[in-house]
């Protein structure tokens, strides 16, 4: 045959692939049913296992020998590629292809015992030399990594030599990297400047963002992905990169979680893969959901809650096993007081009547109940110091989202009165100081129930503590025709006690204002709740008290004012009297005017007095008057 450099190619035909040459073919191998007609020399001078099975076959007197290579890694196209290596061609490894000709390389015991600088030793070279070395080639060669090799990869330690390659790159500062690598659409360069076209252009990247590998790592395959993520837990990369990093994956590729291309970064610019030629993985959702739940670390924050609700969510829609959803609300319930109540309304995916999958959050409140010792140590009110419990202010926390949760679900329709009392009640009572919340959630409830029987409504009205009101509550409740006869009746009754109780911290408060200031001492079993509750009531009977005072100066001022009207009354009718006597006596009237009246009989003498008084002189001094006005009816002396 000719020299192998002289071998100027292959044709097809049809499903057998020939070696343009001059010689016939004394060797077919068969690879996935494509023949290859090749020959004997150049395959054996290069791979060890055909010439194993040339060797075993010296014994036979076939013409043609014919080799079958079963799960050849890469299929007939990377046999191809090694027997034109084999021939002599020059091949061109990419981080794309290396994996597969390594481990055709190495199926193939294409060794340097068979030939020198042979493919194997070439491979192994270009992986560590090049690949290890440069982010991108990397990423680009673990994405290549297809499941049918997975295997051969494993034994060449490529995943595990690549992630842990990657985990010490995300590990160092992006800016002492020696590599080109993809930063918010760009390339870098190795002095840390960005490249255009492959020109180094002297602007620096000035974000110092810890993201910059996510929409990377986004591009690999589950199983791969997930044994990064492992990599990196144990290089000892940050927890909660690891985190954020698990969130942008799920986030790209789970329905319902906000899902997009590219991360947003400072100066509103979006990160787009511009130096990578990468096709999203194609990713089963239900085992993602399944693996991904366990990939992630403990961490606690609003946003993480969060994104574990919104996993929740999309396990219910795609309906994955009891097992990982029980995991996913055994992790929401033990930071429940970080959940947000929009979150928290998770739409019923089932044939459930009801709109809202109230039964997951009664299990998520579950394993918050008894997520930690501490929070069952504030069950009974006299084992704990509310002022300084981390604990109550966490289940005080909860008890609001949940009284907040009540009161969106309580207008549906047909949300059962059993599974409002169980909600509510799945708290400890201790958990409120203030029973407002529940209050607002049943006045919603029966408005949209009408047709409840008041035996429901007082069965739903007894997990509410009517000391517990707060005033105007209570001022509405003591007005709400929807509630029951008996619960009225409670709510009036408790508004008195709440008043006596008032008045006498009222009384007490206002002896401590006259008597001398003791030290004061707090009482430690009083909540910051009923504090500000009983200061309330204070203030009210305080102003209670200041309207009592002016009603009664209102009364006396008014009694006063009848007793003037009585008075005045009185002296009309006086002066009525004496009106109508005048016009009837004439004596009466000249009495008045200070005269006197005469009898007509001529034996009267004349009164005379040795000393006149004064009211006699007066009336001497002024008989002209007298006369001019009363001459005609009555004669003067």
């Amino acid at each position: 045959m000719p020299p192998a450099g002289k071998v100027s190619g292959f044709h097809r035909q049809e499903n057998d692939w020939f070696c343009n040459a001059n010689l016939p073919s004394d060797i077919t191998v068969v690879v996935d049913e494509v023949n290859f007609h090749l020959h004997k020399f150049p395959l054996i001078s290069r791979c060890g296992k055909i010439a194993t099975i040339v060797e075993e076959s010296q014994t036979t007197t076939v013409k043609t020998l014919t080799v079958t290579l079963q799960e050849f890694p890469g299929g007939a196209d990377t046999f191809l590629t090694a027997v034109k290596f084999c021939y002599g061609a020059r091949i061109e490894l990419t981080p794309k292809n290396i994996v597969i000709l390594y481990c055709a390389a190495d199926y193939l015991e294409m060794t340097d015992n068979y030939g020198e600088d042979n493919l194997l030793s070439k491979s192994e070279n270009y992986f560590h030399k090049h690949i290890l070395r440069h982010w991108k080639d990397c990423i680009l060669t673990l994405q290549s990594c297809k499941p049918v090799i997975i295997t051969r990869a494993d034994k060449l330690q490529i995943i595990n030599k690549c992630t842990n390659a990657l985990s010490v790159m995300i590990c160092t500062d992006p800016s002492l990297f020696g590599w080109p690598m993809m930063m918010y659409g760009s390339l870098q360069s190795p002095g840390g400047t960005i490249l255009w076209n492959g020109i180094n252009t002297g602007a620096k990247i000035q974000s110092n963002e810890s993201d910059w590998w996510f929409e990377d790592i986004s591009y690999l395959c589950v199983d791969l992905f997930e044994r990064l993520v492992l990599t990196m837990e144990a290089k000892g990369v940050r927890k909660e990169n690891i985190a954020r990093a698990i969130m942008y994956y799920c986030k790209k590729y789970l329905p319902g979680l906000d899902r997009w291309q590219g991360v947003v970064v400072q100066g509103g610019a979006s990160r787009a893969v511009a130096s990578f030629s990468m096709t999203p993985a194609n990713v089963d959702q239900s085992a993602l959901l399944k693996r991904v739940v366990k990939l992630l670390p403990e961490k606690k924050s609003k946003s993480f809650c969060r994104f574990l609700l919104g996993l929740l969510r999309v396990a219910l829609i795609l309906g994955v096993n009891d097992t990982c959803q029980d995991y996913l609300e055994r992790r929401i319930g033990a930071q429940l007081e970080l959940a947000s109540l929009d979150s928290l309304l998770i739409p019923s995916y089932s044939d459930s009547d009801t709109l809202y999958n109230s039964d997951c959050v009664e299990r998520m409140i579950g394993h918050f109940v008894s997520s930690e010792p501490s929070v069952g140590s504030v069950l009974s009110p006299s084992s704990y110091d509310l002022g300084a419990s981390p604990s109550f202010e966490r289940l005080k926390r909860v008890a609001k989202l949940v009284d907040n949760y009540l009161a969106e679900v309580a207008s549906d329709v047909n949300l059962k009165p059993g599974k409002i009392r169980s909600l509510a009640e799945a708290l400890p009572e201790s958990s409120r100081s203030l029973h407002d919340g529940l209050y607002r959630s049943l006045d919603i409830y029966f408005k949209e129930h009408s047709w409840l029987s008041d035996k429901d409504r007082e069965q739903l009205c007894s997990i509410i503590d009517f000391r517990k009101l707060s005033i105007d509550a209570c001022a509405h409740a003591s007005q709400n025709e929807r509630l029951p006869l008996r619960v009225l009746l409670q709510v009036l009754f408790f508004e008195q006690i709440q008043l006596k109780t008032a008045l006498a911290s009222c009384l007490n408060v206002f002896d401590a204002e006259n008597a001398p200031a003791p030290p004061h001492s707090a009482n430690p079993h009083e909540t910051g709740g009923e504090i500000v509750q009983r200061d309330r009531w204070v203030t009210v009977v305080r102003e209670n008290q200041g309207l009592k005072i002016d009603m009664e100066n209102m009364r006396s001022r008014v009694g006063e004012l009848e007793q003037e009207f009585v008075q005045i009354k009185e002296e009309m009718k006086k002066v009525s009297k004496s009106h109508s006597y005048i016009s009837s006596s004439p004596r009466f009237i000249v009495k008045g005017l200070g005269c006197k009246l005469l009898p007509r009989s001529s034996n009267v003498d004349i009164l005379e007095s040795s000393s006149p008084t004064p009211r006699a002189s007066v009336e001497r001094s002024r008989p002209s008057t007298c006369h001019h006005r009363h001459g005609k009816s009555f004669s003067l002396v």
